[in-house]
């Protein structure tokens, strides 16, 4: 990777874009799940899947727009190129958080306090984080590909 390429790959006003869209996600995300769950009596795992995927849809919309605006080629196939990339590396990134939760969890740990296993929850946002990285690092690479010349 060329000094050029990684300086846009560390770039601190990228990195701040593509965490304000997963922040943006995220409420994408549980609106939709809550929305599915409470108002269609849809199952909780199934709104959720759905709910990730208007997430990744939102995501995919800003960042092509926003965060990643100037990079990539025009027209409509590099475009669902990049959007069929995306939907893979965001996949790719609750598979991350489901393992690391599920690692975490395994762990002889407890965490009690006021009668609640924190434990139960703290693996969560140190999953998020983990996917955070690795998606901010795929995206850039594999779907807007910012690294290469």
């Amino acid at each position: 990777m060329s000094n050029s390429s990684l300086d846009a790959l560390l770039s601190g006003v990228r990195f701040g874009k593509f965490v304000s869209v997963g922040a943006v996600g995220a409420v994408f995300d549980m609106a939709t799940t809550t929305a599915l769950i409470v108002l269609f009596g849809v199952l909780g795992e199934y709104a959720k899947l759905a709910g990730a995927e208007v997430a990744i849809v939102v995501m995919f919309l800003i960042n092509e727009h926003w965060t990643f605006a100037e990079e990539g080629a025009v027209g409509l196939l590099p475009t669902v190129r990049r959007f069929l990339t995306s939907n893979l590396v965001r996949s790719g990134g609750l598979a991350l958080q489901f393992l690391v939760v599920r690692a975490l969890r395994q762990l002889d740990v407890s965490v009690v306090a006021f009668g609640f296993d924190f434990w139960q929850v703290i693996p969560i946002p140190i999953a998020i984080a983990a996917s955070m990285l690795v998606n901010y690092v795929a995206e850039s690479t594999l779907t807007w590909r910012i690294a290469r010349p």
